[in-house]
């Protein structure tokens, strides 16, 4: 699967290896991971399709989605993210295990949980999976800041991916604990008025300046990385 990069250079580029070049634990600050929040929309500004992001990917979203769970120590998903999505284990094919190890990763990311109410939906496959590496934080410890802490303090977790919902974004943006955020633009227009934006909750403190870092283009899907300052 090819990418077309527009910006900052054109090029073709491989989905596959695209931020195969980057470390992004290399980039973490000391008390907390290098966090990234990685979301499709479609044009009119909606994350979702009849409740869940499916509808709005396409193959080469799927390879980049791919591309930045190979990257990371870990992922975080918010429960209703998990129970929508089914969440399983989180890298199943092989090439992309063997790809993980050359970085110096763990084969399998840590799979970050966080639930104030303790309402986690352990009837998903994720938690079946000998091989997954689930972690959950309940009550206080699911606190955004003191979470990230956490994992980094007890797992050695330097870079986290996150995968939504919105609300979660949301969370994690008010708090001022985004560096990243990738955007999928999806050629779609959804339409539903209730469908969610891909940050969603009470409001941030201000708007966040984000730094357009790469443009890339694939079945006229548009795949932006901002860098938050």
């Amino acid at each position: 699967m090819q990418l077309r990069r527009l910006l900052p250079d054109p090029a073709s580029v491989d989905a596959a290896t695209y931020l195969a070049d980057v470390d992004f634990g290399a980039l973490a600050p000391r008390e907390r991971p290098y966090v990234l929040v990685n979301m499709v929309s479609s044009v009119d500004g909606r994350a979702a399709v009849e409740g869940v992001s499916e509808g709005l990917g396409t193959p080469a979203d799927q390879a980049v989605f791919f591309a930045l769970r190979g990257s990371v120590d870990a992922v975080l998903a918010g429960t209703g993210t998990l129970r929508a999505e089914r969440y399983g284990k989180l890298i199943r094919d092989p090439e992309r295990l063997a790809a993980r190890e050359r970085r110096g990763l763990e084969p399998e990311p840590v799979a970050l949980v966080l639930s104030r109410s303790g309402d986690v939906p352990r009837d998903i496959p994720l938690f079946d999976d000998p091989q997954a590496r689930p972690v959950v934080l309940t009550g206080d410890d699911a606190d955004p800041a003191a979470a990230l802490a956490h994992v980094r303090r007890e797992h050695g977790v330097r870079s986290l991916l996150c995968e939504g919902g919105p609300t979660l974004n949301g969370s994690l943006l008010a708090a001022g604990l985004v560096d990243e955020l990738f955007v999928t633009l999806s050629p779609l227009v959804v339409g539903a008025p209730d469908a969610p934006r891909i940050v969603e909750g009470p409001g941030l403190p201000g708007p966040s300046k984000a730094a357009l870092v790469s443009v890339h283009e694939a079945d006229g899907a548009l795949f932006l990385r901002y860098r938050l300052t």
